[in-house]
């Protein structure tokens, strides 16, 4: 067949539409695919990002149910009498809460989960299998509460925690054979599995907490010893929720520090942020407090921050702890920094964490705190907190 030379443009250009959709895929050139490149993946605002962080959620529960006994006989040319043959049902699936270390929020975890229910027994004695066990992937340092109560403490990488057994297998009636009774009917239902209402809340895990006020240079400190990239601007309650940073150190070692958003006066109240990040800090190992050095008497915020930590809960604010004074480049915070350490016992470091200056001293001795606190950990028989 011949088409003329009309004809022929047309089925061409009828061709290349039909195929552009895949021309990305097998018809571009070396040149075109050098130009192409994969979108950047748009950063999330703190405020968008708030809405996927949730350190609190209340769950229901449900273990698997039970496979049903089966109740029939054996049944054979030249064997009528061939007895009970009927299995038991398989056993329901747990419900399990697991820690993942990739798991930072509970925003993943649905209201209700319901385990996998056991297969029914079958004839010629053939049990049912058991129902697959049900895992919830929750962040490191997830409490779990039933009642008020703490029934689970999930601080370790690996732990778990079984939240609902599910139920037992029903028995066939191969299982009811006996002397006295040579052919049994009877067959039980299987179990309905444990039912719970649990309360989860999340505690951040790591090594040292950072505690200030707000626009005090917290989020810009963690940007500066870590690669978390927690949001800066010069307006407060700029972090609305916590971020772990790790440092890293040349022998491979790492530790964890939580920027904590901001406190201010009368937190123990609910006011501001309230308590609702303070639970964070109960978690931390030894604590950070950056003064703005720039204000008059940066001592009198040091005074704050431990009232308010004491009132939320006893014994927080004499944990092992040091003072980060922050802004050392202004003029007024040179003044303010002998003054400082002449009213308070604490170790200060004097730092800028717009510009990086004396930075490596605060990494230093964030180390000699953490390898004196893992060393007591030691002499207590306790496993470590490892990232």
């Amino acid at each position: 067949m011949f088409l003329s030379a009309g004809a022929s443009c047309v089925l061409a250009s009828v061709l290349q539409q039909q195929f552009l959709h895949y021309r990305n895929f097998f018809m571009s050139c070396a040149v075109c695919g050098n130009k192409q490149r994969l979108g950047k993946k748009r950063e999330l605002s703190e405020k968008k990002l708030t809405q996927y962080f949730v350190d609190q959620r209340r769950i229901s529960v449900f273990g698997g149910k039970g496979g049903r006994g089966a109740s029939c006989f054996h049944s054979e040319p030249r064997k009528e009498f061939g007895g009970p043959d009927g299995g038991d049902g398989g056993n329901g699936g747990h419900v399990v809460l697991k820690v993942d270390a990739r798991v930072k929020s509970l925003s993943a975890v649905r209201p209700v989960y319901r385990g996998m229910d056991g297969a029914p027994g079958r004839s010629k004695n053939c049990f049912g299998c058991n129902g697959d066990n049900l895992y919830i992937k929750v962040p490191l340092g997830t409490l779990v509460t039933e009642d008020g109560v703490v029934v689970a403490d999930l601080s370790q990488p690996g732990d778990e925690y079984v939240a609902a057994f599910g139920g037992l297998g029903g028995k066939g009636n191969r299982f009811f054979l006996s002397n006295e009774n040579r052919a049994p009917v009877t067959a039980t239902m299987g179990e309905h599995g444990q039912e719970r209402i649990l309360q989860l809340e999340l505690k951040t895990m790591a090594h040292a907490g950072m505690v200030g006020f707000p626009n005090a240079g917290k989020s810009s400190l963690l940007r500066t010893i870590s690669n978390a990239k927690p949001a800066v601007a010069p307006y407060p309650f700029t972090t609305l929720n916590p971020h772990v940073g790790i440092v890293q150190y040349q022998d491979y070692e790492q530790l964890a520090v939580a920027d904590i958003p901001g406190i201010i006066r009368g937190a123990h109240l609910n006011r501001g942020l309230g308590f609702a990040f303070l639970r964070h800090i109960e978690r931390c190992r030894f604590l950070m407090f950056v003064l703005d050095l720039s204000v008059s008497e940066p001592w009198i915020q040091l005074q704050d921050l431990k009232y308010e930590l004491e009132q939320y809960e006893e014994g927080l604010s004499r944990r092992p702890c040091f003072i980060v004074g922050n802004k050392i480049d202004l003029p007024q915070s040179r003044v303010n920094l002998p003054l400082l350490r002449e009213r308070v016992e604490e170790k200060v470091i004097a730092i800028c964490a717009l510009t990086g200056h004396n930075v490596e001293e605060l990494v230093l001795y964030l180390r000699e705190l953490y390898d004196s606190h893992a060393d007591a950990d030691i002499s207590k028989v306790q496993k470590p907190l490892k990232w």
